[in-house]
C-alpha cells in the first residue's frame, strides 16, 4: 500500500486562500484609497473653486465700498441740506411773525393815551413796555390784544409803577405774551380729522 501524505496539499490550499484573501483585501484596500484619492481631488478642486469666489466677491466687495461711500456722503449732504431748509423757513416764519404782532400791537394801540418805548421778541415769547395815562388804558391794550390778534397769546402784566415823565405822572408797564403764527385751515382741518 502507498501511503500519500496530503499534508502539503491542504497547506498549499490553505495557503491558496490565505493569498486569494490577501489579495482581495488588497483590492479592496485598493479600490478605497482610490475613493478617498478621488474624492480628495474634487473637494481640493471645490476649496480653490470657493477660495477664487471669496477673493472675486472681496474685490467686488471693494469695488462697491467707493459707491456705499459715496451713497453715505450724498445723504450726510441731504440731511444738512434739509436742516438748512428748516432753518430758513424758521427764519422766514419768525420774521413774518415778527412783521404781523408789531403791525396788531400798532393797530391796538391808542397812541393818544399809551407809549410803547420797548419791543423785544425772541421766538415764542414777546415782551413790551411803556408808559400809558392809566391803568384802565393798559387793561384795554390787554384785552385787545388778547381778543383781536391771532398772533399774541398769554398776555401777563408784568408790573406797573408810577413814573413822573415830563412833569406828568404816568403809569410805566411791562407786558409779556407768547406769540405764534396761526393754524392755517387746512392743517386745522387735517388735524381734526386726524382727532376723530
Amino acid at each position: 500500500m502507498l501511503r500519500i501524505n496530503l499534508l502539503p496539499i491542504r497547506q498549499l490550499q490553505k495557503i491558496a486562500k490565505a493569498r486569494n484573501q490577501l489579495l482581495v483585501f488588497f483590492l479592496i484596500f485598493c479600490v478605497v484609497l482610490a475613493l478617498l484619492g478621488a474624492t480628495g481631488v474634487l473637494l481640493a478642486a471645490k476649496i480653490t473653486e470657493l477660495n477664487e469666489d471669496i477673493v472675486a466677491k472681496t474685490n467686488e466687495k471693494k469695488s462697491f465700498d467707493k459707491v456705499v461711500q459715496e451713497i453715505a456722503d450724498l445723504e450726510k449732504r441731504r440731511l444738512d441740506l434739509n436742516n438748512k431748509i428748516k432753518i430758513i423757513n424758521q427764519l422766514k416764519t419768525d420774521s413774518s411773525l415778527t412783521v404781523h404782532v408789531l403791525d396788531d400791537v400798532a393797530k391796538i394801540i391808542d397812541n393818544k393815551r399809551m407809549w410803547i418805548t420797548s419791543f423785544k421778541q425772541n421766538g415764542g415769547s414777546l415782551a413790551l413796555s411803556g408808559y400809558a395815562l392809566d391803568n384802565k388804558t393798559i387793561a384795554e391794550f390787554m384785552d385787545s390784544l388778547k381778543l383781536d390778534s391771532e398772533y399774541v397769546n398769554g398776555v401777563n402784566l408784568s408790573n406797573t409803577s408810577l413814573k413822573n415823565v415830563s412833569g406828568k405822572g404816568l403809569k410805566s408797564f411791562s407786558i409779556s405774551a407768547s406769540v405764534s403764527s396761526p393754524v392755517p385751515p387746512e392743517q386745522e382741518e387735517a388735524g381734526a380729522v386726524k382727532q376723530q
